[in-house]
């Protein structure tokens, strides 16, 4: 079932963790849970990526015949090794890195990576005390830093980008990252949310939405405020 929380009912707002124009493909500003599922603490969680100009589905450089057919680099992917920032000021409790990426991009056998991914982590579950589940090559490189009672993540990292450490003090809008493809990925993206804990297996997604940022649509530029992005809409930091 889907929750029908609206705007009024977000108390916490953050810093966005991007620059430039992305666009959030995956958001609680369109559907709850956001991701189809509350595991891992994603339900208000958010992926962001950047597109084509005129397109909202396609996010490389190359002819979409290429991409269906042998598949495109990373490096051709609009986002791909764009810098993360961190949106707020805390501590960085966990890192996560060393899963490698593959060196290209196919629609079919990205999705069956995925599918299959998925079933094992739910087939060992079956057999493993969950505090026993190996989640990281499920995530991929990832980063999770506690400010105040609440934990942000940030998945699918570029392996080796991680500039920080655990234990070190972050300061919003920080270089902390960069945009990758590692983990369960179907494309190079930002997997974003806020948790009330820094125990994934646990963990209760908390909503939350940005201070400011701003929206592009119909060549029309809008300033937000304290705002959850649409999957319509293109956002500006």
């Amino acid at each position: 079932m889907t929750d029908k929380k609206s705007l009024s009912d977000c108390k916490l707002f953050v810093d966005f963790p991007l620059r430039g124009e992305w666009s959030a493909v995956n958001t609680p500003g369109d559907k709850i849970p956001s991701h189809g599922t509350d595991s891992l603490g994603q339900r208000y969680a958010y992926d962001f990526l950047i597109t084509e100009q005129g397109s909202k589905l396609k996010f490389y450089k190359s002819s979409i015949l290429k991409y269906r057919t042998i598949g495109v680099a990373l490096a051709d992917c609009y986002c791909y090794r764009k810098p993360v920032y961190s949106p707020v000021s805390g501590r960085v409790v966990t890192v996560k890195d060393g899963v490698k990426e593959p060196n290209r991009l196919h629609p079919v056998l990205d999705l069956l990576k995925v599918i299959l991914r998925m079933v094992k982590v739910s087939a060992i579950g079956l057999f493993v005390p969950a505090g026993k589940i190996e989640l990281h090559k499920f995530i991929g490189n990832y980063i999770i830093i506690k400010f105040d009672d609440h934990y942000a993540f940030f998945a699918h990292l570029v392996p080796g980008s991680i500039r920080v450490k655990e234990g070190a003090q972050v300061e919003a809008g920080e270089l902390i990252a960069e945009v990758g493809h590692s983990g369960n990925s179907t494309s190079p993206h930002l997997h974003f949310h806020i948790m009330d804990t820094g125990d994934l297996l646990k963990a209760k997604g908390v909503f939350c939405g940005f201070k400011k940022y701003r929206i592009k649509k119909d060549d029309v530029q809008e300033d937000v405020v304290n705002g959850i992005p649409g999957s319509d809409q293109i956002i500006r930091y």
